[in-house]
C-alpha cells in the first residue's frame, strides 16, 4: 500500500538517537531476573536472605538480582469509524500509525518485543509481542488497512483481553481519539491494568474537532452513529458551545486517567508526532528525577 511505505518513510527520518536514548532512559526494563545465590556479606541487604539455603547450610546466603533491560512493548490501536476523520494532510488513523511506527521503530533499536491490539466496538487482531524488523511493517500495515467498525468503541473488551494475555509486566500504549469514551467500566478495567503494567495514553485529535473556522454553513456526517448536522459557524455562540463540548470531554479523559495514575500524550494530525513524544520523555524524567 502507498499510504503504508509514505508513513514508513516519514517516520524512519524522525527515529535518531536522541529519541532512542530518550525511549531507553525514560522506560527502564520490565523488572529484575534472578541472577544467583551466594554467601552473606557485610552490608547487603538483610531482605534478600535465601531462608532455605541458609537453613540448609549454616551460613546465610543471599539472592542476587540484575535488572532485567528488555521491555515488552504493547500497542492498543483504535480503528473505529471516528478514527478516519481528518482534516489535515493525515486522518487520525494514519497519524496513530505514524505514532505507532515510531515508537516500534525506536524498541527495535533496543531489541525490545512489539506487540499490536486493535479494537473498535470488539477487541480486532491481536499480534503477540515479538522481536524482528517486520514486526514493524505488520504494525503500521495492519493498523491502516483494519477494517473500520460502527457503534462506539469497547474499551473495557480489549483492557481485559490485555489483562488476561500479557503475562509478564509490559509497557502499553493506549491510542485513540476518545471520542465516547466517557467514565465507564473501562475505567476500573484500566485502574487495575495498571497496578500490572505501564500504561500511557496517546489521545489524537484533529483541530477541527477542537475549534470551529468561521465557515459559514457546513455540513457534518457524523461517522460512528450515521446522521448529519448542520451547523452555521458564523455564529460566535455555535463556535463557542463547539470548543466547550471539546474542552469537557477532554477534562472527562484526564479525570479518568487520573484516577488511573496513567499519564496523557496529546497528539495532533496537524503536527510533528515526534514531538509530543520527545516532550513527554523529557518531563517524565524530570518527574522522576525529582521524585528520587
Amino acid at each position: 500500500m502507498a499510504r503504508v511505505r509514505q508513513i514508513q518513510i516519514r517516520t524512519r527520518r524522525l527515529v535518531n538517537d536522541l529519541l532512542s536514548g530518550a525511549y531507553r532512559s525514560t522506560f527502564r526494563g520490565s523488572g529484575v531476573e534472578f541472577e544467583e545465590v551466594r554467601p552473606y556479606q557485610p552490608g547487603d541487604d538483610v531482605r534478600s536472605i535465601d531462608w532455605h539455603r541458609t537453613a540448609r547450610g549454616g551460613e546465610a546466603f543471599i539472592k542476587t538480582y540484575v535488572e532485567e533491560r528488555e521491555l515488552t512493548l504493547q500497542l492498543l490501536v483504535d480503528t473505529s469509524r471516528s478514527m478516519d476523520f481528518g482534516s489535515q494532510e493525515l486522518t487520525k488513523r494514519e497519524s496513530a500509525a505514524q505514532l505507532c511506527a515510531l515508537l516500534a521503530y525506536v524498541a527495535l533499536r533496543q531489541q525490545d518485543r512489539v506487540g499490536l491490539s486493535l479494537f473498535g466496538a470488539e477487541p480486532g487482531l491481536h499480534l503477540p509481542p515479538r522481536k524482528g524488523a517486520g514486526s514493524v511493517s505488520r504494525v503500521v500495515r495492519e493498523v491502516i488497512a483494519a477494517e473500520p467498525t460502527g457503534g462506539g468503541t469497547d474499551y473495557h473488551a480489549v483492557l481485559e483481553r490485555e489483562l488476561m494475555t500479557l503475562r509478564r509486566r509490559s509497557l502499553l500504549f493506549l491510542v485513540s481519539d476518545f471520542i465516547g469514551a466517557g467514565d465507564g467500566p473501562w475505567a476500573d478495567t484500566l485502574a487495575s491494568l495498571t497496578r500490572r503494567h505501564e500504561v500511557i495514553a496517546v489521545r489524537v485529535s484533529d483541530p477541527l474537532e477542537e475549534e470551529l473556522p468561521a465557515a459559514g454553513r457546513i455540513v457534518l456526517e457524523e461517522l460512528e452513529g450515521g446522521g448529519s448536522v448542520e451547523l452555521d459557524t458564523r455564529s460566535r455562540k455555535v463556535r463557542e458551545a463547539w470548543s466547550e463540548a471539546a474542552r469537557r470531554r477532554r477534562a472527562e479523559l484526564t479525570a479518568v486517567l487520573a484516577r488511573a495514575r496513567v499519564d496523557l500524550i496529546e497528539l495532533s494530525t496537524a503536527g510533528n508526532v515526534a514531538d509530543p513524544l520527545v516532550r513527554y520523555f523529557k518531563q517524565r524524567r524530570r518527574r522522576l528525577g525529582a521524585v528520587t
